[in-house]
């Protein structure tokens, strides 16, 4: 048995629940019982057969819907790891500290093409950290105050979880001085980020070595697992980013954020249109349930 879960708060309607279920069965996925997770803003549709053919067929029909089809067992998930940047806050950390210094459009440009897998991970940090060399430490509280936001329903994702059980950890190949403030903030269970070396109050244009990248999410991701005795169909993994993408393909649930077209492409679930809380719908957690303080 399978679910089929339609995401589009405030706007989904009776009629696409109908619509879906018809294209479910014209894809011979044999749908059955359909039930609102919350009325107008998510519902899932069970059904027997060929989870591949449902996405298909479900996905890109509705208007601004995100849609997670997922085996009906085990829902309710006991591990998070999830990426930072763009993903549990809204702006890469790394540009933003690049603004500071004047080379914002240099430095955005290396991230993106990282993100998007066209350059290796760990080399393409090197060089952007070291265009930032001899900027002043205080920068990087200034730039937390000023430019990291949370994402919209990170924290109602991650104290959910937590007060359901699970264990949430933040891996960002981000910088610690981000990371943990902002994973103390949402209420993560535990951070793992880069080190950015400084002397003299200033940055040296180094971070510590080895480098959290691919390797170290996927790594995190199975010790997790390892740790808790957890199955792979109990674990959630999210993130935007090629780096992202070797821990979202080990998840029960890898789930492309807002993602670059690489990492959209491989996971199997994708959230383009709503905000972090559609990871508790699929989960099929109502929002009476949400966990927010």
């Amino acid at each position: 048995m399978f679910i089929a879960t339609l995401i589009a708060p405030g706007t989904l309607a009776g009629g696409d629940i109908s619509a879906a279920c018809d294209r479910l069965r014209a894809a011979g996925c044999a749908p059955g019982e359909s039930q609102w997770i919350d009325d107008g803003h998510a519902a899932d549709i069970r059904f027997d057969a060929a989870p591949e053919a449902a996405r298909t067929a479900l996905e890109g029909v509705f208007a601004a819907t995100d849609i997670v089809v997922q085996p009906a067992s085990v829902r309710g998930k006991k591990l998070l790891i999830a990426d930072m940047d763009s993903t549990m806050i809204t702006v890469e950390c790394i540009d933003e500290l690049a603004d500071y210094a004047g080379i914002k459009p240099q430095i955005a440009e290396i991230t993106e093409r990282a993100m998007r897998g066209e350059l290796e991970f760990e080399a393409a940090l090197d060089a952007r950290v070291a265009l930032l060399a001899g900027l002043d430490e205080a920068v990087i509280e200034r730039c937390l105050q000023e430019r990291v936001v949370i994402m919209p329903g990170a924290a109602a994702l991650v104290r959910t979880m937590k007060a359901r059980g699970a264990l949430t950890v933040l891996v960002s190949g981000g910088f610690t001085r981000f990371a943990d403030p902002v994973a103390a903030t949402i209420g993560f269970d535990r951070a793992i980020a880069n080190r950015l070396l400084v002397e003299r109050g200033a940055l040296t244009g180094t971070v510590a070595k080895p480098i959290v990248g691919s390797a170290t999410k996927l790594e995190t991701l199975l010790a997790a697992r390892a740790e808790r005795g957890l199955a792979e169909r109990e674990t959630l993994a999210v993130g935007d980013g090629a780096n992202d993408l070797a821990m979202i393909e080990r998840a029960g649930l890898g789930v492309a954020y807002h993602a670059k077209p690489i990492v959209a492409a491989a996971a199997a679930a994708r959230v383009d249109y709503g905000d972090l809380t559609a990871l508790l719908y699929a989960q099929g957690i109502a929002r009476a349930e949400w966990v927010t303080e």
